[in-house]
């Protein structure tokens, strides 16, 4: 059943429960984000997304990506209230990933000249997620994870050693809004090798022959399934 939600004035009508940020998309509005993906379970870890929505007489700040709609919700992505959440997310952001490009993207759209907070060591990673939950959802390995809490949260594999269920796909790097995780060129022999952080992970256990690898082949059949399930899904939206 499909439901009217304002979103910035704009009357669009939605399945019920769909989230606030894909009702924004059908409107042809366009919510920042980090750690979003259309392939991926809504995480609402990057705040970036924040909107004002107001429902039932009430009005509250919300993540748009994992908020549901309702009927008669009055959407607000472009605030003064969500434009400062947004520059101060970012700020945060860019004291612990200076040189981080999307980060610099987004911080000149917002009319952020300074980060005015005191940066710490620099480090590339935003904590988004997108590489552990897509190793979880997508490919099924679970090769690797969020570890530690407060400023020493990472992304690394279990106990910080090559990871036994790890199968050289590359899907984490790929994915990986900062350059963060990369494959590099392996010096000492043919092949590459996974950079994440400050672990070098040589991934591959069958020398990258790919096309004769049972390994490479049931991933590749279960990335085909769970990308079929995922179109069939929202095709008919």
């Amino acid at each position: 059943m499909k439901i009217p939600v304002i979103i910035d004035g704009q009357l669009v009508k939605v399945e019920k429960g769909t989230s606030v940020i894909k009702a924004a998309g059908i409107a042809g509005i366009t919510i920042p984000t980090l750690c979003y993906h259309d392939a991926l379970k809504p995480y609402g870890a990057c705040r970036i997304c924040m909107v004002e929505v107001i429902y039932q007489k009430q009005r509250r700040v919300v993540t748009a990506c994992n908020f549901p709609t309702e009927a008669g919700m009055e959407v607000h992505t472009d605030t003064a209230k969500v434009r400062e959440i947004r520059r101060m997310v970012i700020r945060l952001l860019l004291a612990r990933c200076p040189d981080v490009p999307i980060l610099k993207k987004l911080a000149q759209s917002m009319g952020i000249e300074d980060i005015k907070l005191k940066q710490k060591d620099e480090k590339e990673c935003i904590l988004c997620g997108l590489c552990v939950r897509f190793c979880d959802e997508v490919v099924g390995a679970n090769a690797i994870g969020l570890s530690n809490r407060g400023i020493e949260r990472e992304v690394t594999t279990p106990f910080k050693v090559l990871s036994g269920t790890c199968i050289g796909c590359g899907s984490c790097t790929y994915i990986c809004p900062t350059g963060c995780i990369e494959m590099v060129v392996d010096g000492e022999k043919t092949g590459m090798r996974m950079e994440m952080g400050n672990i070098s992970i040589d991934p591959c256990q069958d020398n990258y022959e790919c096309e004769t690898c049972d390994v490479d082949k049931e991933f590749m059949t279960t990335v085909k399934r769970v990308f079929a399930e995922f179109r069939n899904k929202y095709s008919s939206h």
